[in-house]
């Protein structure tokens, strides 16, 4: 049977993703060619890039407003260090919300001098700092909009004077929000968007340009603009079946569409969590991720048989990142609601058990 994953990534995709992508990987539009062997300089393949890119910015509703997309390699991790190399001269503030963000703090470091605004360590990041302040005198604040292993989630962004910089890795297209605030948005595909191997970058063109550096072709923002994203050659299956994922979301309805359903998954989960004395949830309350519910057993004797019955349902990725421990229910926007209610369930029935 076809299990609920809840796995925190990559991540579950629509099946009619699964069976178009599929569907080219045997036979591209009728061509007598697989997507992963045609040419990626082919108009077949360059359609497919500037129709994904399109969508990006149709969906986030940044058409016509000076931005552009990217679909680049190297997931989020390489953005930690394309971000600093392209925007970084004196200084940046970070804010600190968990291991992803502490990451892009380390790889800005490299460069220059780096500010941490704020951060939630020594709670180990059960919460969204607030109330920081933010210098005017900075090249740009950097912010992470979701935390995927201590399920946190910021519902609200600072006010700028500098370029504000967010990776959204986990959560993008999932909310709706004013995206124009940002002025580089990154997003690894394999947590909401689409199969591992390509990262979505949007920028706002004239936010570049202003470093003194020499920056690597590779990894020059203005090189992969100037090409369309095709400086190099692209993950093509990757790309291909996250245009196949925007499009079903514009099909869907777009974001507000999708940010109903995710809110009603959200809403039954941490139901059950508040509700049912055999679990609690980790992160506080006023920021907790529509995306990531991670929770413990209070008792974890009763670890065994949860386990077990979570097999006997179906229930496939839900084990809790070491540095939380416990459960980690992730409900990215292609997971239905059933399967939310499928997990709830099964702790209701502990629950008569124990």
């Amino acid at each position: 049977m076809k299990k609920h994953n809840f796995s925190a990534g990559p991540c579950i995709l629509p099946n009619e993703v699964l069976i178009k992508s599929s569907e080219a990987i045997l036979d591209f539009n009728n061509s007598g060619l697989s997507l992963i062997e045609i040419s990626h300089r082919s108009k077949p393949f360059v359609d497919v890039m500037e129709n994904a890119r399109a969508l990006a910015l149709e969906l986030l509703g940044l058409e016509g407003k000076g931005y552009k997309a990217l679909f680049l390699q190297g997931g989020a991790s390489t953005q930690f260090l394309m971000v600093a190399l392209n925007m970084l001269e004196k200084r940046a503030g970070y804010l600190n919300t968990g291991t992803w963000s502490a990451k892009a703090i380390k790889e800005a470091k490299i460069f220059d001098d780096i500010y941490e605004v704020a951060t939630s360590e020594s709670a180990n990041y059960n919460y969204i700092p607030k109330g920081y302040d933010i210098p005017n005198e900075y090249d740009y604040f950097h912010c992470t909009s979701n935390n995927t292993i201590f399920g946190t989630q910021m519902k609200s962004f600072p006010d700028c004077s500098i370029p504000m910089v967010c990776d959204m890795s986990s959560d993008i297209f999932s909310r709706q929000l004013d995206f124009s605030k940002f002025d580089i948005i990154y997003a690894g595909a394999q947590k909401n968007m689409g199969p591992a191997g390509t990262t979505l970058v949007v920028i706002k063109e004239d936010v570049l340009g202003k470093v003194s550096r020499k920056i690597p072709s590779m990894m020059d923002y203005k090189v992969h603009l100037s090409k369309s994203s095709m400086f190099n050659t692209p993950p093509v299956f990757s790309v291909y079946t996250s245009m196949l994922t925007l499009q079903w979301l514009k099909d869907l309805g777009g974001i507000p569409a999708i940010e109903e359903i995710n809110d009603k998954k959200a809403r039954v989960m941490y139901s059950e969590i508040d509700i049912n004395p055999l679990f609690k949830g980790f992160a506080v309350k006023e920021d907790r991720s529509m995306m990531n519910a991670t929770f413990t057993l209070v008792n974890e004797d009763l670890k065994e048989t949860f386990d077990t019955m979570l097999k006997e349902a179906g229930i496939n990725g839900l084990n809790g990142h070491r540095s939380v421990g416990g459960y980690r229910a992730s409900m990215y926007n292609a997971l239905p609601l059933d399967s939310v209610k499928v997990l709830v369930e099964v702790m209701s029935e502990l629950e008569t058990k124990a």
